[in-house]
């Protein structure tokens, strides 16, 4: 092969490398860009799995997902004015004594 070919073939090989490396580039940013977007408008509604929907006490799983009717015995039992909760009693303690968890 003369050396006229190889400079040629150099040349074409550098030029598609150039041409794939701002391919690559344009990608990263166009998904990055995305990245932002998302993170901009779903940043506070995050995806829970249904299985982390509530914790467990003793051998029973705990629902942390509530009914109306719960969640207004629950909002009725924080009430302050309405409520007999010991100031050291904690509103997940509250909570749970309204839903008649913990006696």
């Amino acid at each position: 092969m003369s050396k006229k070919n190889n400079l040629a073939k150099r040349r074409k090989q550098h030029e598609f490398d150039l041409q794939r490396e701002k391919q690559e580039k344009e990608k990263k940013e166009k998904k990055l860009h995305a990245k932002k977007f998302k993170m901009k408008i779903d940043g506070v509604h995050k995806k829970r799995k249904k299985s982390k929907l509530g914790f467990r006490v003793g051998k029973r799983k705990m629902q942390i997902k509530l009914s109306a009717l719960t969640k207004a015995k629950a909002a009725q039992a924080m009430d302050l004015d309405n409520c007999k909760i010991n100031p050291k009693e904690t509103r997940l303690l509250a909570w749970l004594r309204a839903k008649r968890v913990v006696h």
